[in-house]
């Protein structure tokens, strides 16, 4: 039987926790093979470890310009091959000193954006310099949230996270019309509050989780888990997908097209 992602070999920026160890997995059950990157070192082991014979795991930083190189050689040497990259690495800024933008301080704004924006910018540059030397086609897809263009302010007031998640379709849609010509897409998905550690706050207090009852109604109103990212991220990755890029997919359980209680 064909599965979607026969013979791809991915790298995958982020994934070994959450979203990304999701979509590993989601990959590898489609028939990839993937590169999982991540910081923590605990992490990075089970991934290995619930992922198998399939993956490899890197331990490094998604803000240093040097990881994602390393992991594409790595997919290279023992995958056979680099075909595309996911992007899922980032992470909320509030205990940087996110928040109203009155509120942010030059430190917070700075390790905000390295973390959310300058990540993407690395592992894109690295993924388009290696498909572009080998003059081959091959697929990116980036992590942007519904924060970019669909505030919530009473709830979700981090600016310079929103600010570089909209740079993340920025950068994304830039990308897309450089180097369709390539045959290389460049696409992004929005999602709005999934239950990750990176949202334990949100999910630890009632008045959100109340917001979110309407704010995201599909499925009964409630918080998303990574696996509802799982189909959207494996269809944008297959060659399903080979006429689409610079495009962003919301998958956010209605909250872009909700009212929410503000």
């Amino acid at each position: 039987m064909n599965q979607a992602l026969d013979n791809k070999s991915f790298v995958i920026v982020g994934g070994t926790t959450g979203l990304g160890l999701a979509a590993a997995k989601a990959f590898v059950g489609e028939g990839a093979r993937v590169v999982v990157v991540g910081r923590n070192a605990e992490s990075l082991a089970k991934a290995e470890s619930a992922l198998g014979k399939a993956a490899c795991g890197l331990a490094g930083d998604a803000t240093d310009p040097q990881t994602t190189v390393e992991a594409i050689n790595l997919a290279k040497r023992e995958l056979g091959g680099f075909d595309g990259l996911y992007h899922v690495a980032g992470g909320s800024g509030r205990s940087m000193g996110d928040g109203p933008l009155h509120e942010i301080g030059d430190d917070g704004w700075r390790q905000t954006i390295d973390l959310n924006l300058t990540s993407v910018f690395n592992s894109n540059r690295a993924a388009l310099r290696e498909l572009t030397a080998l003059d081959q086609s091959g697929v990116i897809l980036n992590m942007s949230s519904v924060l970019a263009d669909s505030p919530a302010p009473k709830h979700f007031a981090t600016h310079a996270y929103a600010a570089a998640k909209a740079g993340i379709i920025g950068l994304t849609k830039s990308a897309a019309a450089y180097y369709a010509k390539q045959n290389i897409r460049v696409n992004a998905i929005a999602p709005a509050l999934v239950a990750t550690p990176m949202s334990d706050r949100a999910q630890a207090n009632n008045q959100i989780m109340s917001f979110i009852k309407n704010k995201q109604p599909l499925d009964g109103g409630r918080i998303g888990v990574p696996e509802d990212l799982d189909g959207a991220a494996v269809f944008l990755m297959s060659d399903a997908a080979n006429f689409i890029t610079g495009q962003v997919l919301a998958v956010d359980g209605g909250w872009s097209v909700s009212e929410g209680d503000g």
